[in-house]
């Protein structure tokens, strides 16, 4: 029979292995400025997203983020997605959307067909007078009529409210709109004219400083609130502070490894994490901490079952088991986002890849951390309260 308990010096070493590079790497995030370590994208740090996508398919990032640069934003960050779409993300903070233009009205019926903009061609008049259209009726009319060439008010109008938003004269969009006015209205009109017609935009969106800072503080809450809850469960559901405390340190080793792998992802690779990172470790602290559960609940069955017998032993012997069913159930889980790693798109790449290596890292730390820090524990209560000699582990019977 395999000794994991016996050999917990060596799993121990092997945690040390991989939680000191990467513990290094974060605590150099705040002590570098953010050159070193971990990286945060606009959702902590405040910027604007935009995802377009090009008429012509052959437009490439690198294309996108020449024209960037040559307006003076040189850490814009272009991503394909899997649909055509290119997402850029930029953390400039003078790149915000533009304050929504008034619109003035004279009545609830002239403010609907009120145009975008002050010059634009085919603008319906605010007042109740005829038209000087010659299409338009000779009489006066209760309402006020537009010229049959001029875009539909309420398309115009939900432009205007978009943060400054109005449909651009290129040839190509459709429906969609871009912004007209401010630095992005300008990187707007130089991409279409160094790249050709943008087919759509998906998405124009702006965080500020203020919204990142509470993201957060948020996210912090959430893991510090998570870890407390699963102590006091644990604590509460095996009636020993043993187990939480232990298993609670198992999920602490989980979060280092994965915080610390993108924290040596960011400094070399400028891996950001986002909002869904956050989801992602969420994630892993619930699975992690399910699989310590399955390994607990079979010690506590075999303490009553093997009642006499040396804890150390009671543990291997529980730790074997369930050994069969935690790997099959953390491969179907490795299988699946292993798939979503390789097809899912570079949109869901990095939160993936958190997944991932927090299951693996998860399965490990349940079998081969938790139950041997159990084991640590309680021979150190039992030679305190001398039910050990001082100095000497427990004795395990042959088997």
């Amino acid at each position: 029979m395999f000794d994991v308990i016996g050999k917990r010096r060596w799993f121990f070493a092997f945690s040390g292995l991989l939680t000191i590079p990467g513990l290094i790497f974060i605590l150099l995030t705040p002590v570098s400025g953010g050159s070193v370590g971990l990286q945060f994208s606009i959702d902590y740090t405040g910027g604007t997203t935009w995802e377009i996508r090009f008429k012509d398919p052959t437009v490439t990032a690198d294309q996108i983020k020449t024209v960037f640069a040559a307006h003076g934003i040189d850490d814009a960050e272009v991503l394909a997605t899997s649909d055509g779409f290119y997402e850029i993300q930029t953390k400039t903070a003078a790149l915000g959307t533009p304050p929504p233009t008034p619109v003035p009205s004279a009545s609830p019926a002239a403010s609907g067909a009120a145009s975008a903009s002050p010059g634009a061609s085919g603008s319906a008049s605010a007042s109740p007078q005829p038209s000087a259209s010659p299409s338009s009726s000779p009489t006066p009319t209760p309402a006020p009529s537009a010229n049959p060439s001029a875009s539909p008010a309420p398309s115009a109008s939900t432009g205007t409210g978009a943060g400054g938003l109005t449909p651009s004269p290129s040839p190509g969009l459709g429906n969609s709109t871009l912004p007209t006015s401010g630095k992005f209205g300008e990187i707007a009109a130089a991409l279409q004219a160094a790249l050709g017609p943008i087919d759509s935009q998906r998405t124009l969106t702006t965080v500020g400083p203020v919204i990142s800072q509470e993201l957060t503080q948020q996210a912090i809450l959430l893991v510090i609130l998570g870890s407390i809850g699963i102590l006091a469960w644990m604590t509460f559901r095996f009636r020993d502070v043993k187990f939480g405390a232990t298993a609670l340190v198992a999920l602490l080793h989980d979060v280092v490894v994965v915080v610390g792998t993108f924290a040596i992802l960011g400094t070399f690779f400028r891996v950001e994490i986002d909002a869904l990172f956050v989801t992602a470790m969420l994630t892993v602290i619930g699975f992690s901490v399910h699989d310590t559960i399955v390994v607990y609940d079979r010690i506590r069955e075999n303490k009553s079952r093997h009642a006499g017998e040396p804890f150390e032993q009671i543990v291997n012997h529980s730790v074997l088991q369930t050994f069969g069913r935690s790997i099959n159930t953390s491969l179907t889980v490795v299988v699946t986002l292993s798939a979503l790693l390789l097809f899912g798109g570079a949109a869901i790449r990095y939160f993936v890849l958190a997944l991932l290596i927090g299951i693996v890292s998860g399965t490990y730390s349940s079998i081969f951390n938790a139950s041997p820090l159990l084991v640590v524990w309680q021979n150190w209560e039992d030679r305190r309260r001398g039910r050990l000699p001082a100095g000497r582990p427990a004795r395990r019977s042959a088997s």
